[in-house]
């Protein structure tokens, strides 16, 4: 199949933008789940988190706020935003501030747990609606994307090189970093594949972009 055939099937952009806008917000939430569980983060949201200790700023507004930084690196890597990037930028981070503000923050390890886990399938969820929208990647999945097409590394060695500085970096600021960690490395991989599968039936996004994103470790896939 010719790789511009998903283009003739596409939806129109406005029909699109409700699964856009609704699979941000589920991922944000996502990632409120798991920072009130207080098992672990992801990479970036370790970091987020991070600089939310070390400055007081909500760990939503910093992913708000590094997006525009982000943002300007793709242009020299050769990466342009659609509108779904930008939309992105805004979103996320502000679902995030709004879960961590209202759901439970969980001390005993069986909810922990529970609700650790549950963040994991919540991101996937929200990852498989916004991927499906076919809008624009994420700022930071476009960082990776940008540094794969600009220095012939693999996608796997792109995203692992700057996950793991970003990990280390958060770490270091005191961000969360434990079984969540774990669990969404190898989790969140499987469960995005999933809801793919529910959300884009036809493949059409998993063609046109070799699931770039998701191959290798997969780490914040909608960021």
């Amino acid at each position: 199949m010719n790789r511009h055939d998903g283009w003739k099937n596409a939806r129109p952009m406005p029909a699109r933008l409700p699964g856009l806008i609704l699979g941000l917000v589920v991922f944000g939430f996502g990632i409120a789940l798991m920072a009130r569980a207080g098992l672990g983060l992801g990479p970036w949201e370790a970091f987020h988190q991070g600089l939310e200790f070390r400055t007081g700023i909500p760990m939503g507004t910093i992913s708000i706020l590094l997006g525009v930084p982000i943002l300007a690196l793709w242009w020299p890597l050769g990466e342009r935003p659609g509108i779904g990037t930008l939309i992105n930028v805004l979103l996320i981070g502000t679902a995030t501030n709004i879960g961590n503000n209202v759901l439970p923050t969980q001390t005993q390890p069986i909810l922990q747990g529970i609700q650790m886990l549950a963040g994991v399938v919540v991101i996937g969820l929200g990852s498989g609606l916004y991927l499906a929208a076919d809008l624009g990647p994420g700022p930071r999945d476009g960082l990776m994307v940008g540094i794969h097409d600009r220095f012939g590394w693999s996608i796997r060695r792109s995203r692992t090189a700057v996950e793991i500085s970003v990990l280390v970096i958060g770490w270091g600021l005191g961000g969360s970093i434990g079984l969540g960690t774990i669990v969404f490395a190898f989790g969140i991989g499987p469960v995005v594949q999933v809801m793919l599968g529910i959300f884009d039936r036809e493949g059409r996004v998993a063609r046109r972009r070799d699931v770039r994103v998701l191959d290798g470790s997969p780490g914040t896939v909608g960021e």
